[in-house]
């Protein structure tokens, strides 16, 4: 097998399991790894953007590079979102001393 192979093996196996896991994760749980998986997420980007910057005329790398990338920040912003609604179910809706809320 030669290198691509392999690492698109990696991908898929990556992939399965990674699905296997996530689905195995019960409610109360999600958000708590979502800060993880942010973290992991920032990582691919920054692994993605530099993938992408020395791609060069390697039409396949900026291609796989740029889907890294979106998917990766697609996560990021669905994370913040997720975590942004959670800790607003846990803002009290009685005003507070000042007038601000």
């Amino acid at each position: 097998m030669d290198g691509f192979q392999e690492q698109l093996w990696v991908l898929l196996l990556g992939s399965l399991l990674g699905f296997e896991l996530i689905g195995k994760v019960p409610p109360t749980l999600h958000t708590p790894l979502m800060s993880g998986a942010n973290a992991i997420s920032g990582i691919t980007m920054l692994a993605a953007l530099t993938l992408i910057t020395r791609a060069g005329e390697n039409t396949l790398l900026l291609i796989l590079g740029s889907l890294a990338l979106g998917f990766a920040l697609f996560n990021v912003v669905g994370g913040f979102l997720v975590t942004d609604r959670m800790l607003t179910m846990f803002r009290s809706n009685r005003k507070r001393p000042g007038g601000s809320q």
